[in-house]
């Protein structure tokens, strides 16, 4: 008789387990499909195969027969409607069973061998939920996530795991369920779900908590965000945001957690009436300056790209609290925060936080309109000036952004007393005006296509429909002034020096043209 085959050492055995973890690890967030399973999610996918991910998402409880009531298809069956409102207990087939490991003796299957079980499992699991994020971000596979009781698989989990891996997976899932309309009702018809994902927030783990302010983000911009906002609404919940957003040194982080203040802000007036208040007890104002005021010193100093979105929801979060009634004027009378977005406006490198230089000018717009007082030293700061210039190319698509930059350059230029200045004063404002003149005529060029546009959005620029017209009239009266000084033999060397009659004349030219067709 032949010999049979020797049986695999435990070393052999535990080096197995350990290649099979490798090669089914999957990357900490924002997962990819198996290699095996790689597809566009835009294909369909057979209804039994996303059953059988759901399967094997259930809780061991679920998995061993328990009185867990959750009903999932078998593989063979149709998609569970939608409308089914109670389930019944079914002994669930075991997916981590001893066959996965044939060849261990009872006798070896000790401490060791059930550790590799279990350790396999976890494995299994976290790929079949990664597999599972992925495709919820279609609508169709969402839909028939949830159908097939996705939720209540998740927030059986959410209610019990110790595993922060679990959690942010389970999040994530949801995460992307919630971009979609239909599963977004369902969340949020689960019973105990909402307060379950908002129990997530007491976690130290950065990927969970990125995932659970995502998730909150979404509810709070869907038409369900009052029931969202009243789960938030208590201060040892508003004061752990706020506390995670100024202590993190995590970039992700600290976006996630700004964007979801940023969801509160921006969110329908029940929300606002709900939470602001508290927040601005709890000094949101001063938290979201001490962060820009980081992010500008890593800006100055390093130069770091992955901080440049963070940097831009910041700014988008302070530019949401500057428009809003009954608080406006608690950040606009900020002095810091007024001079943090003047630097920006004259960071020298603009290309690269371009989004976040267009903000800081409709920010700066806002608090002008409101502390008007302000505008008489910036007029003296030349650099300010020009930097408002620079930011036009990056205002092609928004009339809004364009509009509030002409106000600003309107409000200065009005202050420049140019009768009462010096030629070599004068000569500095000129200076900048021909420098920028391209910027300045392409600029009304566009306008010129924009007219229609800009009509009906009146109510969006409001004043600022005027601020071209009126800052145009400025730059001819500057340039007027400057060409007056031609007569003085003194100040001769002076003009010739930085500007031609040429540009000069284009310049008036176009200036000229541009205001009698605003005044028409």
């Amino acid at each position: 008789m032949a010999p049979s085959a020797s049986a695999p050492t435990r070393e052999e055995e535990e080096e197995e387990q350990q290649q099979l973890e490798e090669e089914l690890s999957v990357p900490s967030h924002h997962p990819s499909a198996p290699p095996d399973e790689l597809f566009d999610i835009s294909t369909t996918v057979d209804p039994s195969y996303v059953i059988s991910l759901i399967r094997k998402l259930l809780p061991l409880d679920a998995r061993n027969g328990d009185n867990t009531e959750i009903r999932v298809s078998n593989c063979n069956d149709e998609v569970v409607s939608s409308s089914n409102d109670k389930f019944k207990r079914m002994e669930i087939v075991d997916d981590f069973s001893k066959s996965d490991f044939q060849g261990e003796d009872e006798e070896d299957s000790g401490r060791g061998g059930e550790n590799a079980r279990v350790s396999a499992g976890e494995v299994v699991w976290e790929e079949c939920g990664c597999v599972l994020w992925d495709l919820a971000a279609n609508q169709t596979h969402a839909e028939l996530m949830v159908q097939n009781l996705i939720l209540e698989v998740l927030s059986a989990h959410l209610m019990v795991t110790q595993s922060v891996r679990v959690t942010e997976i389970c999040l994530g899932i949801m995460g992307n369920l919630a971009c979609h309309e239909v599963p977004m009702k369902r969340i949020v018809s689960t019973n105990g779900l909402i307060s379950a994902i908002v129990d997530q927030l007491s976690l130290d783990d950065t990927q969970c908590l990125c995932e659970a302010f995502r998730l909150l983000s979404l509810g709070l911009q869907g038409s369900e965000c009052r029931i969202w906002a009243e789960a938030l609404q208590s201060e040892h919940i508003l004061s752990r945001i706020l506390w995670v957003t100024e202590n993190t040194l995590n970039p992700q982080l600290i976006e996630k957690s700004v964007g979801l203040l940023l969801a509160m802000l921006e969110s329908q007036k029940e929300v606002e009436h709900i939470l602001l208040l508290p927040l601005m007890k709890l000094d949101l104002a001063t938290v979201l300056v001490n962060l820009l005021a980081f992010e500008m010193s890593k800006l100055t100093n390093e130069r770091i790209p992955e901080r440049y979105s963070v940097l831009d929801v910041i700014l988008r979060a302070l530019e949401a609290l500057c428009v809003i009634d009954g608080y406006s004027q608690e950040i606009c009378s900020n002095k810091e925060f007024f001079q943090l977005v003047c630097d920006l406006i004259k960071f020298p490198d603009k290309v690269e936080v371009s989004n976040s230089c267009v903000t800081a000018g409709v920010i700066i717009a806002n608090i002008l309109s409101d502390v008007s007082d302000l505008a008489s030293d910036l007029s003296q700061d030349l650099p300010f000036l020009q930097g408002l210039f620079d930011i036009f190319p990056f205002t092609s698509d928004e009339l809004e952004a364009r509009c509030a930059l002409w106000s600003i350059i309107a409000r200065l230029l009005v202050r420049v007393q140019e009768d009462e200045m010096s030629a070599s004063g004068l000569r500095q404002y000129v200076f900048i005006l021909l420098s920028k003149s391209d910027l300045i005529e392409d600029d009304l060029f566009d306008h010129q296509f924009d007219e229609n546009k800009e009509n009906e959005s009146l109510a969006t620029c409001g004043r600022r429909s005027n601020a071209r017209t009126f800052a145009l009239k400025r730059i001819i009266s500057i340039l007027n002034k400057w060409n007056s000084l031609k007569d003085s033999v003194e100040e001769k060397h002076v003009m010739e020096e930085h500007a031609n009659d040429e540009n000069i004349h284009r310049l008036l030219d176009c200036c000229h043209k541009h205001t009698v067709s605003g005044a028409e």
